[in-house]
């Protein structure tokens, strides 16, 4: 019997229509070549634009179709002429707190014909999840401003941690560890500055290790962590950190694979209980939107993470041994020093995938 799954598509802003399409296009031909299993796709214009028409990113009832979803395929959203906190809140931020989607997954490794900026590092040296807390911390939304204009104004952002928070995203951290080759685990913090929340995560790695005790792990300062990665790479496996904290290492770890253009992620319900969210992490990038050269890699390394996360892992496994034989062919977009469009490096995956032996 043929497995079906329904796609929420949320393209939203600048590059994102582009490069969704890109991967449903792929989407479509490993599921074909499968033919275990069908996508029907749900597709849903919110973001910016709508946000001019209607003075929201999305209707009232958004999360409610959401829902009927199996997973949502997201693309970016950002625009030019919206502030930033007003545009990620009103999508993005409210899809993963409305789902409690707690686990933010970004994996990282260089592919085959892409050159990392770090000299003598290849494919193989660097290898890394970095885990993410998604529902709390610096990103909870408390906080506020007062005597606004006046010399005296204030403003306050409080970032939040409970222990059922903190618990349960650590939990997954070792757990994932665990299910790795090296099983290690890296917690990064900052507890040397931050005396009580950062510590808290500390003691809690410390109790939660227990329960795994074939997992090794280290704590790292999230200031040291930069300088391990750069210098080191070879020493990190699976990281997990705070909101902020791992917003910005995923993004210093994808420059470090070559660029942000091949970087996926998951934001994921552990649980189930509402559907996860797949997206490529490079954002917006309204300097190139509409000029045919966005990477569609990291989308289609994200369709791949949506398949695993539906249960369809031979087909996720042959969607990235198709993105790697392109990318291991040359077939490049410019950002990682190549000069194939969108199209051309969409229709090499497609012709890969289609060509791919199992």
């Amino acid at each position: 019997m043929t497995r079906s799954y329904r796609i929420a598509s949320v393209p939203a802003d600048g590059i994102g229509p582009e490069v969704i399409a890109a991967g449903l296009e792929v989407l479509d031909a490993v599921a074909s070549r499968d033919g275990g299993f069908t996508l029907n796709i749900d597709h849903y214009g919110w973001g910016s634009d709508w946000y001019r028409k209607h003075g929201v990113f999305m209707p009232p009832d958004g999360l409610a179709w959401l829902r009927t979803a199996d997973a949502i395929y997201f693309g970016a959203v950002g625009d030019p002429n919206v502030p930033d906190h007003v545009s990620l809140w009103g999508l993005r931020l409210q899809i993963c707190q409305g789902f409690d989607q707690y686990a933010n997954v970004r994996p990282t490794r260089i592919l085959p014909g892409v050159t990392s900026p770090l000299r003598d590092v290849g494919p193989g040296d660097l290898d890394w999840v970095i885990v993410r807390e998604n529902s709390e911390g610096e990103y909870a939304g408390q906080g506020g401003r007062t005597h606004r204009g006046l010399p005296e104004e204030v403003a306050t952002e409080t970032a939040i941690f409970t222990r059922r928070g903190v618990e349960r995203i650590m939990r997954y951290a070792f757990q994932l560890a665990q299910s790795r080759p090296r099983k290690h685990l890296t917690v990064v913090t900052k507890s040397n500055a931050q005396r009580h929340g950062m510590v808290f995560w500390d003691e809690i790695a410390g109790l939660v290790s227990h329960d795994f005790p074939d997992v090794t792990w280290d704590k790292e300062l999230v200031d040291a962590m930069t300088m391990r990665m750069v210098r080191k790479p070879q020493t990190v496996d699976t990281v997990v950190a705070t909101n902020l904290h791992a917003d910005i290492l995923s993004d210093l770890a994808a420059a470090l694979a070559g660029s942000l253009g091949i970087a996926p992620t998951g934001n994921i319900d552990p649980e189930r209980r509402a559907p996860s969210m797949f997206e490529p992490i490079h954002g917006s990038a309204f300097d190139i939107t509409g000029k045919g050269i966005a990477n569609p890699v990291a989308t289609f390394w994200t369709g791949a993470m949506m398949l695993e996360h539906l249960g369809e892992k031979p087909a996720a496994d042959l969607l990235m041994r198709a993105v790697e034989q392109v990318c291991a062919a040359g077939i490049l977009s410019p950002d990682l020093g190549g000069k194939a469009t969108t199209k051309e490096v969409t229709a090499a995956v497609v012709e890969a995938v289609r060509g791919m032996n199992r």
